[in-house]
């Protein structure tokens, strides 16, 4: 099967696919580090740095194989969590139509898009309903469905919306997760990497321990180090805070005079300042970074290879940019397992 990706990112999605075996012939992708990241890991892959919109064809031999178009069209506007921009109006959220233009030129066997569920809601509906009429009216059969990360064997609480298309009128039946009633925890993916300080900016360390589960041994492979042991640097106020903070627990373990530059810190949102609870799989980690997220045993944030490890990309992964870039790279992409099982069902077919 060949795959061709739209909106590629760092690569998230590309690594589930081709764990289940899917060739990536082409990846389109207009960030440049996310792009340097996708063609490091994926360098059999074209990788094609413009804005969707400038693309007006598609070069690959099909060899009579089975095409498969995919991708993750900008989320943002979709989010529950972004009041601003969750409306008809903002141009990022009619991205999905060069989606579907590119579509119309490849003709693919198969069409699958990812985003965040609020996507099914916004607009009771609107945009989702547009989508699966557009693809309708290509001549392909689409179905949707949520999925969670963590039912796929994903250490991570997180749900993503997938549309799945077919040109031969298949109605396509998602898989289902084996591990909703045993996921993996948060222990069992990162208690072997190395211990780290505040601000670490240590590109290799030996792993401290052995893998104590079957997760941390898929993801080291044959890798001898952990790479990539990155961490913001906290000031002393923000370290200080992290302290009062119990396993599972947020900013409203923090005593209240370690919170005077807040304006209102009652307002804060659920997700700033919480500690992963390592007996659980882990909350969301989209924006790790600015939601203070931190460490399940240590008094910091969560470093690259951390973030990594909890999104299921194999600890070969490397990412490219400032440390800001590489966190904003794991934070925002498709958990690599999650599509691997996408992908591994549509090759049955």
């Amino acid at each position: 099967m060949i795959g061709i990706e739209l909106f590629a990112g760092a690569g998230g999605m590309a690594t589930g696919a081709r764990q289940a075996g899917v060739n990536i012939s082409i990846a389109i992708e207009n960030d440049a580090y996310a792009a340097q990241t996708y063609l490091k890991n994926h360098p059999d892959t074209t990788v094609v740095i413009d804005n969707i919109e400038n693309v007006t064809e598609f070069r690959f031999d099909r060899n009579d194989e089975p095409v498969v178009l995919f991708g993750g069209p900008p989320c943002q506007g979709y989010s529950y969590s972004n009041r601003k921009t969750r409306n008809i109006q903002n141009p990022k959220n009619w991205l999905f139509k060069e989606f579907t233009r590119c579509a119309e030129l490849i003709m693919p066997d198969w069409i699958v898009m990812e985003n965040v569920p609020g996507l099914k809601r916004m607009d009771n509906g609107f945009f989702l309903k547009t989508i699966c009429d557009d693809l309708r009216n290509l001549g392909y059969t689409p179905n949707v469905k949520i999925l969670n990360a963590v039912d796929f064997g994903v250490p991570q609480k997180r749900e993503r919306l997938f549309i799945v298309a077919s040109r031969e009128g298949i109605v396509f039946d998602f898989p289902e997760g084996l591990f909703r009633d045993n996921p993996v925890t948060v222990r069992d993916a990162i208690s072997d990497l190395p211990k780290l300080e505040n601000g670490s900016t240590e590109e290799e360390l030996f792993y401290k321990s052995k893998a104590i589960s079957n997760y941390a041994k898929l993801l080291r492979g044959r890798n001898r180090k952990s790479k990539q042991n990155l961490v913001s640097r906290n000031s002393d106020n923000v370290l200080k805070r992290y302290e009062h903070i119990r396993q599972g627990n947020n900013w409203k373990d923090i005593p209240r005079e370690l919170m005077a530059n807040y304006k209102d810190h009652s307002r804060c949102h659920s997700s700033i300042y919480r500690r992963l609870n390592e007996n659980s799989p882990a909350v969301i980690i989209s924006n790790y970074r600015k939601s203070m997220l931190i460490h399940p045993t240590e008094n910091r944030g969560l470093s690259v290879r951390e973030a990594a490890r909890l999104q299921s990309f194999p600890d070969s992964y490397e990412f490219v940019g400032s440390l800001d870039q590489k966190q904003q790279q794991v934070g925002n992409a498709v958990p690599p397992l999650l599509a691997k099982a996408i992908f591994k069902q549509l090759k049955n077919y």
